[in-house]
C-alpha cells in the first residue's frame, strides 16, 4: 500500500490544532484503502513567554489580536458548534485560562517513545478545551499520563528533570525557520506544506494528489 507520513505542527493550547486533526483524522479515514498514513506530532508555542497562574482567555485573545471581548466570545463560541459537530469535547472553551505549554510538549514528545503521541495529545486537548484544566500543572498531566495506561512514574521523573526540553525547542526553531508561522501545519512527506484546519474534502484532494504525485515519482 502506499506510505503518507504527516509532520504536525501544533500547540496544545491551540483550538484549532484540535478541530484541524479531527478533521484529518476524517480525512484518513476516508483515503484509508489507498493509502498508510503514520504521524509525528511537533511543538509550537502560541504564548512561549507565559508564566504566573493565567489570565482569563477572553481579555487576554481580545488583548492579542485587537478585538473586543465580544468578538473574542463569538470567535469561540463558532469554534465550540465545530468543534461538537466532530465530537470534540469545548464545553469550557470560554473558561480556561492562558498557560504555558512547554512541559505538555515535552511529555507528548516521552509519550510518543511509549507509542501514545497522538493519544497524549487528544488527551490533554480534551483536557483544556473540554474541562478547562490547568495543562501546565504537572499533576493535571500526569493525571493522563494515567488515563492511557502510561507509567506516571517515568513521567513525572521526566517533568521534573530537562527531558526533552532540547528536542521541543529543536521543533520550534526548524518550523520556525521553515516559515511555520501558525498552527496548525501539516508537512506532507517532508516536502509539501497544508496550513490551518482545513475541511476533510479538502484535505482529502490535497492528500491524495501529493501521494499521487509521490507514487509516480517512486514508479
Amino acid at each position: 500500500m502506499n506510505k503518507i507520513h504527516i509532520d504536525i505542527v501544533s500547540d496544545i493550547a491551540c483550538p484549532w490544532c484540535a478541530i484541524g486533526y479531527a478533521r484529518l483524522e476524517l480525512a484518513m479515514e476516508q483515503l484509508a484503502p489507498e493509502y498508510e498514513f503514520s504521524i509525528e506530532w511537533h511543538a509550537f508555542e502560541l504564548n512561549p513567554d507565559h508564566s504566573g497562574e493565567g489570565e482569563a482567555i477572553l481579555p487576554a485573545l481580545a488583548r492579542k489580536y485587537g478585538k473586543s471581548e465580544e468578538e473574542a466570545r463569538a470567535t469561540q463560541n463558532q469554534m465550540m458548534i465545530i468543534a461538537k459537530g466532530l465530537g470534540l469535547n469545548f464545553e469550557k472553551l470560554q473558561e480556561r485560562l492562558t498557560c504555558n505549554t512547554f512541559d505538555a510538549h515535552r511529555l507528548v514528545k516521552w509519550a510518543g517513545e511509549q507509542g501514545q503521541q497522538t493519544g497524549m495529545k487528544q488527551a490533554l486537548f480534551a483536557a483544556y478545551f473540554g474541562r478547562a484544566e490547568k495543562v501546565s500543572d504537572h499533576e493535571v498531566l500526569l493525571k493522563y499520563v494515567e488515563s492511557l495506561g502510561l507509567d506516571a512514574a517515568k513521567a513525572k521523573d521526566v517533568l521534573e528533570s530537562d527531558q526533552y526540553a532540547a528536542e521541543v525547542r529543536e521543533d520550534e526553531a526548524r518550523y520556525q525557520q521553515a516559515g511555520v508561522t501558525g498552527v496548525p501545519a501539516y508537512i506532507i512527506n517532508g516536502k509539501y506544506l497544508i496550513s490551518g484546519a482545513q475541511e476533510p474534502e479538502t484535505l482529502v484532494q490535497a492528500l491524495r494528489e501529493i501521494g499521487d504525485e509521490s507514487n509516480q515519482k517512486t514508479q
